[in-house]
């Protein structure tokens, strides 16, 4: 466990983290929500990965939604760690959603919860948005002011928490993406940052975050 995670989570956050590495392994047989290689290492290039959405923290009574979640990722860790703060997974493919729900009962997240379809057609709002290596950013950020993520819907203020908006994890070259993003939305605000500083491993070095507001 790296550093930056060692500090982030203990107790029963830690118990509800491992417990869900432990059903990822096991389902992953049946649904292939991940590849069997990084199955092996579930918890460094998955959990610890999505943990870097937690590096600030998002305010109570917040609805955040995960675009693509893939089983769970990152919005079950991000669920874990913010009890107070309502999450949906939305993915397309059928068992996917289908994980999220088995997790969320398993662990008993009454905070998280997961809907089948097209990102376009979810029918909720939410404050923020996150995602991992889902879609272009302009895609993004298109379903996401479309549900009142930065704008309609007005999220909790604090020091330190993230500003409303998209949260995300990306890899490689993002130039073209953001420049078919400001394309497409000139006015928004975009700050890519490495992630190594958190995740040291040589697997992360060309890893970042980003946010849109």
């Amino acid at each position: 466990m790296t550093r930056f995670v060692a500090e982030l989570v203990s107790g029963e956050a830690l118990e509800k983290l491992r417990a869900y590495e432990a059903l990822m392994r096991r389902i992953n047989r049946r649904f292939n929500l991940v590849s069997p290689a990084s199955a092996e290492v579930f918890w460094e290039r998955h959990i610890e990965h999505c943990l870097v959405l937690a590096s600030r923290p998002f305010p109570a009574g917040a609805s955040v939604v995960d675009w693509g979640t893939g089983g769970g990722l990152p919005a079950v860790p991000l669920a874990i760690l913010f009890p107070a703060v309502q999450f949906t997974g939305v993915d397309s493919v059928g068992k996917k959603v289908h994980a999220v729900r088995m997790a969320a009962r398993e662990l008993d997240l009454s905070n998280l919860s997961a809907w089948n379809g097209r990102a376009e057609a979810w029918p909720g709002q939410a404050m923020f948005a996150v995602s991992r290596a889902t879609a272009p950013l302009a895609d993004l950020w298109t379903w996401s002011t479309s549900v009142g993520v930065g704008r309609a819907v007005p999220a909790p203020k604090s020091p330190g928490n993230w500003p409303a908006g998209l949260v995300c994890l990306k890899g490689g070259d993002l130039t073209a993406e953001i420049a078919d993003l400001h394309a497409a939305f000139p006015e928004a605000r975009v700050d890519v940052q490495p992630i190594s500083p958190m995740l040291p491993q040589a697997y992360f070095q060309e890893k970042c975050l980003v946010t849109v507001g």
